[in-house]
């Protein structure tokens, strides 16, 4: 990919950002589901959109690549929201100031994955066999998935950094009016515990992102690709929360969806892998030619295909057990 596409577009995330900043900071806000969803609907259309621009200029297979990669980060992404509900009711962050806050947890993980993309690149430019350890590591991440099962308050762990800037810095006990740092009566300048929670926030998103840059590198191998999917997997993130609301809590089985895209994922990297060995202690250093490799199509048929089961399964016992809970009351 030419330099300029790349500049072209940081210069666009960078616009897209300064005009969120300039929203959230004229006017702190609990947005509402008419907004959310207005806004979701815009970075969708807008991936939507890019993806046709990816088709035409480099064809359907990078399309359906991005595509493909789009989804699978996406819907990791809304796997993190469970998480940061959990944040946010931990520090009992104020629903107004809550947008900034996932603001800058969105921009502190753009960053963090652009990094991360750039030394998988790396890796895998120099070292094919990566991908052995991509695939095993996201077929463990997917074992692990199915033991915690469904999400709650003690998925969310205090860690060190946390710890760390409970103790050391000097931290109110008020949001004040939502700013990082405020002065307190006596005229000491204090950090507000918006800090700490825009550290959790930031460092939650660093582990996600442990397994989600080897899940879409096991579908494309364009750095540039990698790295939009992600923008447009995040950048409508902040509404998403806001949109689903109390419908997070109703996706009891994504959890067990994930973890079957995670695996399908890992098994796909590990035929590649097999496929494309140096390893001189697998087949002679040769590539092991019977191992299928699958196809982009296949890949997206898979994923939507699992996610839109783990959805509908999800809602229909959520609505059971809601007629169950009403029936035993009226009992």
């Amino acid at each position: 990919m030419s330099a300029w596409v790349w500049i072209a577009t940081l210069v666009a995330l960078i616009a897209v950002l300064a005009v969120d900043l300039l929203i959230i900071g004229r006017r702190p806000h609990e947005p509402s589901v008419k907004e959310s969803g207005g806004w979701v609907a815009l970075y969708v259309g807008l991936a939507v959109v890019f993806g046709i621009g990816v088709w035409i200029t480099a064809g359907g297979r990078y399309a359906g690549e991005f595509y493909t990669g789009w989804l699978t980060e996406y819907s990791l992404s809304v796997d993190n929201l469970f998480v940061f509900v959990i944040i946010m009711a931990r520090f009992s962050v104020p629903r107004q100031f809550q947008q900034k806050v996932l603001l800058i947890g969105i921009v502190l993980a753009l960053v963090m994955r652009g990094l991360f993309i750039a030394a998988g690149a790396a890796l895998i430019a120099q070292f094919s066999w990566v991908f052995y350890i991509f695939g095993a590591f996201l077929v463990y991440t997917a074992i692990n998935l199915l033991k915690e099962g469904e999400n709650d308050a003690d998925d969310f762990n205090e860690n060190v950094l946390i710890r760390w800037a409970k103790k050391v810095l000097p931290v109110s006990n008020s949001f004040g009016d939502g700013r990082m740092m405020t002065v307190t009566s006596v005229g000491k300048r204090m950090f507000t515990p918006l800090l700490i929670v825009t550290i959790a926030i930031g460092t939650t998103d660093l582990l996600f992102a442990l397994d989600s840059i080897p899940a879409i590198f096991g579908i494309t191998k364009e750095p540039y690709l990698v790295f939009t999917a992600n923008i447009f997997a995040l950048m409508g993130l902040r509404q998403l929360y806001f949109l689903l609301g109390g419908l997070l809590e109703r996706l009891v089985y994504l959890n067990y969806g994930l973890a079957a895209v995670l695996a399908f994922i890992g098994v796909k990297l590990f035929l590649e892998a097999l496929h494309t060995n140096s390893l001189p202690f697998i087949n002679g250093g040769e590539g092991v030619h019977w191992a299928p490799e699958i196809p982009i199509w296949l890949s997206l048929l898979v994923i939507i295909g699992t996610l839109g089961i783990a959805t509908v399964a999800s809602l229909v016992k959520s609505s059971r057990d809601r007629k169950r809970a009403l029936v035993d009351s009226k009992a």
